[in-house]
């Protein structure tokens, strides 16, 4: 059994230990940790659902779903902090998704693939195109961040409204990169599917089973993602803890579960095509689609929040696509590339630690 299994199962339990915790009132902490337990198996349930359903529709509407639902449980979180009025925890949290998706997912693949096999080697025109549009995804809140300080940080609504600007266009570019991989090049994107642990038989999976699975573990993502957020802010706290770290470091591992087990347990198969894939669209599906979602719904349930991120959170961003892209480059990956990237990535996260607020 497959480690994405065993946790997939294991884990379960602490969903109805996360609800009893809430309900018996057991403390912020004790629901904190178990609510947050709770999202990973439901995470991959939503994940594995996700990718059965697209083996049924085809590569059109399954690369449609892998785009809206490739990560639900991040934009849950999102949806359910921002409505709480937690904006600094969302931005932190998107900027904190992209960072660890580049550097932890792809970083331990690499790693651990390369462990097994002396050198891997992937397409490079996948990243070369992720990459281009990940630097895209730098250049959009970069922008809105020094306009925001050029202004003196007296104009928000013009920031406000150039995010708004910024968030159309990118949802426009997010379209565009949909149409480039599924129709005009998608023999670019031919990346072995199957290994995505889909058990191959003469027959399709059940569609109706796997609907009512992506639909369960959806409403169970939110409704955990309720209890989690609900006692973010206090447990973080009374743990020590910022809620810039919160949301860059700990948000990420928690809804990017699915994500980060898929491209590690591909690339122990060998399959970096798909591993690389996997670990840089997600970070182009949150840049690209998560955030300027966020920008306008916050809009429109009037908890506006816009594309003016913390400097740092820009040049850890801007850090992690460059060497993201130049590690990528050359269409091979060994196991002290993947160590490169696992060090630039806890780097930044002792920088976002005992950064002052």
């Amino acid at each position: 059994m497959s480690i994405k299994k065993i946790l997939s199962i294991g884990l379960l339990i602490f969903v109805p230990i996360s609800i009893a915790a809430e309900s018996q009132h057991w403390g912020d902490l004790a629901v904190f940790i178990t609510s947050a337990l709770a999202i990973v198996p439901l995470a991959i349930w939503l994940s594995t659902a996700t990718e059965e359903v697209a083996v049924v529709t085809g590569p059109a509407v399954g690369g449609l779903l892998n785009a809206v639902f490739g990560n639900a449980t991040e934009l849950i979180i999102g949806l359910v902090a921002l409505r709480a009025g937690l904006v600094d925890i969302v931005k932190a949290s998107i900027t904190g998704t992209i960072i660890s998706n580049l550097l932890l997912a792809m970083g331990l693949s690499m790693f651990l693939g390369g462990l097994k096999y002396k050198e891997q080697e992937f397409k490079p025109i996948v990243a070369q195109v992720n990459g281009s549009s990940m630097t895209l995804a730098v250049i959009a809140i970069l922008l809105p961040t020094m306009a925001f300080y050029a202004a003196n940080k007296s104009d928000v609504f013009a920031v406000e409204k150039l995010s708004i600007v910024v968030a159309v266009i990118l949802i426009a570019v997010y379209v565009m990169t949909l149409l480039f991989s599924l129709k005009t090049h998608s023999y670019l994107y031919d990346v072995g599917l199957v290994d995505l642990d889909i058990e191959i038989t003469p027959h399709k999976p059940n569609l109706r089973l796997w609907l009512v699975v992506l639909v369960v573990s959806t409403l169970a993502v939110a409704y955990e993602s309720e209890m989690f957020v609900g006692v973010v802010e206090v447990a973080t706290k009374g743990l020590g803890l910022t809620p810039l770290f919160t949301g860059v470091i700990l948000l990420p591992l928690v809804g990017g579960a699915a994500e980060y087990v898929t491209a590690v347990g591909v690339a122990i198969k060998n399959n970096m095509n798909l591993s690389v894939s996997v670990a840089m669209g997600s970070s182009l599906l949150v840049a690209l689609l998560m955030a300027p979602m966020l920008v306008l719904v916050g809009y429109a349930i009037g908890q506006p929040m816009d594309l003016n991120f913390n400097p740092f959170e820009v040049v850890a961003v801007g850090v992690a696509v460059i060497v993201a892209n130049l590690i990528s480059l050359d269409g091979r990956s060994n196991w002290l590339e993947g160590v490169l990237l696992l060090a630039t990535y806890f780097i930044l996260a002792a920088a976002f630690y005992f950064l002052p607020i």
